[in-house]
């Protein structure tokens, strides 16, 4: 079991398919956006356990938009967050491969997405790109993306700024917002 916001339990899935986002990495995102998550419009790509999702709803995300290969996390995440989700929220979630799955949600603009792919997966650029392509980033929004090094090197992603990059032990966050946008620096 794995514990969120107001020690709720959630489930996690079982075997080494996923890696969740541990607790140290999960509070340091919350308290970068804190004040920006109570009725945001948040998007979790490859979800995994659906923490950072449950998270979201926990501290009052208005909708939480998921994208998920596996079939047993999809399952996992779905449970977690239909256990959190208040009745005035809304939640989404689609199965399948991430960069197909955008395509699902053009039109949408999200205040604040949350990137952890499986770091050997080789998806952070494709998913940045259709990200910028489709408009998914509201104008001042920000996606955090979660990469170890050797995995993917932050830097440029045409269409994205650099706006910081935080370090907690083996795990980095960068942090993205459209050029000129507003998004708190």
């Amino acid at each position: 079991m794995l514990r969120i916001y107001g020690n709720r339990a959630l489930k996690t899935v079982p075997g080494l398919g996923t890696r969740p986002t541990s607790a140290r990495v999960r509070q340091a995102l919350f308290n970068v956006w804190q004040g920006r998550v109570a009725g945001c419009r948040w998007l979790d790509l490859c979800t995994g356990s659906g923490a950072m999702g449950a998270e979201a709803l926990c501290r009052g995300a208005a909708e939480v938009v998921g994208v998920e290969l596996s079939p047993e996390a999809y399952k996992v995440t779905r449970e977690n967050w239909q256990r959190v989700a208040r009745a005035d929220q809304t939640m989404r979630l689609f199965r399948g491969d991430v960069v197909k799955q955008l395509s699902r949600l053009h039109g949408q603009a999200f205040d604040l997405i949350y990137f952890d792919p499986p770091y050997d997966g080789g998806l952070y650029d494709a998913v940045l790109e259709r990200v910028v392509a489709l408009q998914l980033l509201a104008p001042g929004g920000e996606i955090a993306v979660e990469h170890r090094p050797g995995a993917w090197t932050a830097g440029l992603v045409p269409g994205l700024e650099l706006i910081r990059q935080k370090r907690y032990g083996t795990t980095h966050l960068a942090f993205y917002a459209m050029p000129g946008g507003d998004a708190d620096t």
